[in-house]
């Protein structure tokens, strides 16, 4: 029996962030770059990098509570910004999720008996999704509820969902300081909004010339043919036949990953919880050896990733600061626990994959 394909939503750069946006209209917002918002209960995260111990750049923030779970939940995903630690991997990323009750103790409990009554369906996990700060739902295995909107600023005439929610700025915890108070030397990114839109959409629109460009591009570079990327068979044998599957397989990989993004060049994010994630280069160990959850042992599943267009996107506020990779996959706790009165962020997991070649995304402009 065919495995049913998780829903994939796509987000993309909308306009920039202007002020600095104050209370829930900053933490229940998506973004990228600025200053990472807080939920009211919960400390924001301020990470250093591993290897040089400068505080790391917020790359992007992505509000994503899960139906069926009572809490607000933000993810975080931050990156050293400086020239030595572009290749430091998982010592120079980090990624963070934070979660407060969406209402009281009590009317959660409440809720919780409406919800047996009016569950909702697996496959109308997108409808409702205007009433996630109305009514709170608990359900022993929460999925992914996005908010649906009707922002203006749409690609193609498709109304954008609001399903990473409109992106605003703050520095958030009650009491927190203003994002205009921070050290000047805080490594920043310019902020904009993040708009979404369901992949589907964008079905009817897939180019393949973009793909094919970049792709022989890379393989000039490699030295290796198209006949050889898409051929099926091997005419050699031993070591040398088993080398030449290695570089085939990886350049099918890659193939695929930019024939699936072709219909969205701009796509910054590829969100789909408890989804598939889509790989840039051969996956190694990391991903079927993903560490447990460090607070209830449970096991990580994939949530979402970054994709090559952010790269470009990501505009330095101050200091000349860049961050360069492929695509970031990041995994998450699959029961997203949070024990009561819990007040740090929770350190989830990510993987690297770089560019490549190191040169094909960096020199691309995709918007």
């Amino acid at each position: 029996m065919a495995a049913v394909l998780k829903p994939v939503l796509l987000g993309l750069r909308d306009a920039p962030v202007h002020g600095s946006p104050t209370g829930p209209d900053a933490w229940t917002a998506s973004k990228l770059g600025g200053i990472p918002d807080a939920l009211p209960t919960v400390a924001a995260p301020r990470p250093v990098c591993q290897r040089c111990g400068q505080p790391l750049a917020l790359i992007v923030q992505v509000y994503c509570p899960l139906e069926g779970s009572p809490f607000h939940r933000l993810l975080h995903v931050f990156a050293c910004a400086c020239p030595g630690c572009s290749t430091g991997g998982a010592r120079s990323w980090k990624v963070f999720r934070s979660q407060c009750l969406q209402v009281p103790e009590r009317e959660a409990q409440d809720a919780q008996v409406k919800t047996q009554e009016n569950s909702l369906a697996a496959e109308d996990w997108c409808e409702g999704a205007d009433d996630w700060g109305s009514d709170t739902e608990e359900a022993p295995s929460p999925q992914l509820t996005l908010d649906f909107g009707n922002d203006a600023s749409s690609a193609k005439d498709v109304d954008w969902t609001a399903q990473l929610q409109d992106l605003r700025l703050q520095d958030a915890v009650l009491g927190a300081a203003h994002p205009t108070a921070l050290s000047p030397g805080l490594p920043l990114f310019l902020p904009y909004y993040i708009c979404v839109a369901d992949e589907d959409e964008y079905i009817d629109f897939v180019n393949l010339d973009h793909a094919h460009s970049l792709l022989r591009d890379y393989q000039q570079r490699e030295g290796i043919a198209m006949d050889q990327l898409l051929s099926q068979s091997l005419s050699n044998d031993g070591d040398e036949k088993y080398e030449k599957t290695v570089i085939k397989s990886g350049d099918q990989t890659f193939y695929k990953f930019m024939k699936r993004i072709a219909a969205c060049q701009e796509q910054i994010l590829r969100y789909s919880w408890s989804g598939e994630p889509l790989f840039l280069t051969c996956p190694t160990s990391e991903v079927t050896e993903l560490p447990a959850c460090s607070q209830c042992g449970g096991r990580r599943i994939f949530e979402f990733q970054l994709m090559p267009a952010l790269v470009s996107m990501l505009k330095s506020a101050n200091l000349g600061l860049s961050v360069e990779f492929g695509t970031i996959l990041v995994y998450t706790c699959e029961k997203s626990c949070w024990p009561p009165n819990h007040q740090i962020p929770m350190e989830e997991f990510c993987i690297i994959q770089e560019d490549p070649d190191e040169l094909l995304f960096k020199s691309t402009s995709f918007y």
